[in-house]
């Protein structure tokens, strides 16, 4: 398996034993988010010189007000490291507001650019804000590698995220009692465009709700989503682990 979506970062400075705890659970890979510029920069310098770990490098929606041209450019030269596959996490988050929503949406428009200028896989981020997600998305060029990571929207929102080609990536909510949409959206999401991930530390998936999720707990996310998808569980991993080295061109 590999962890599409993960803030090694946050995991308390306990990164290597994390890692260790995941290979155990049979996780070969974890994809690190940077949201910031010390983030970005932790993630690439972590995914440094190893083979089991890759960053993404760019500002949360909601740190959409702190973004500066140093900042793009920094994100620009750490895009170029051999390890960093993403442009991330970026987009649009009306449920919290923490950013003004005009800086929000210039600022995923800028994300976007760097996906398309770098080549790298953009990474989105949204909440609340589908319509103008994919109008920004239309208006700047759909990226050629595009990730919607911690999927919570319906099958209405699926199908138009499917039909641009993008990768839906689905972490534990989709084991939440709650969450019935959601499992409707992975239903019908073909499974070579279908990823899963953690998001740790947050959103640990049942049967360890409520506690901090690390990258180990993906299986079962998988065994959640091979249920819903009626596959077997090898088969949709060995699928979904083809679409993560796909869509983040891991080779």
């Amino acid at each position: 398996m590999i962890d599409s979506h993960a803030h090694l970062d946050m995991l308390a400075g306990d990164a290597e034993a994390v890692l260790t705890r995941a290979h155990e659970a049979g996780v070969d890979g974890v994809i690190t988010i940077g949201v910031d510029p010390a983030s970005s920069m932790w993630a690439a310098d972590f995914a440094s010189g190893r083979d089991d770990v890759w960053a993404t490098v760019g500002s949360h929606p909601h740190d959409a007000k702190d973004w500066t041209p140093e900042f793009a450019a920094l994100v620009r030269e750490l895009a170029a490291r051999p390890r960093v596959v993403g442009i991330s996490e970026a987009g649009l988050d009306y449920y919290y507001d923490n950013s003004p929503r005009d800086g929000q949406r210039e600022v995923f428009r800028e994300h976007i650019r760097l996906a398309n200028e770098t080549r790298k896989t953009l990474v989105i981020h949204t909440r609340d804000a589908w319509d103008d997600t994919f109008a920004i998305l239309a208006d700047e060029g759909v990226p050629e590698r595009v990730v919607f990571h911690c999927w919570t929207g319906g099958p209405d929102e699926a199908r138009r995220a499917i039909e641009i080609g993008a990768v839906l990536s689905f972490s534990g909510i989709a084991t939440f009692n709650n969450a019935q949409p959601i499992r409707d959206a992975a239903a019908i999401t073909p499974l070579e465009q279908l990823i899963v991930e953690t998001d740790s530390p947050f959103l640990a998936p049942a049967p360890h709700r409520g506690a901090k999720n690390e990258p180990a707990y993906v299986t079962h996310v998988a065994e959640a989503l091979a249920a819903i998808k009626g596959v077997p569980l090898d088969e949709f991993e060995a699928a979904t682990v083809a679409t993560t080295r796909r869509i983040f061109a891991l080779g």
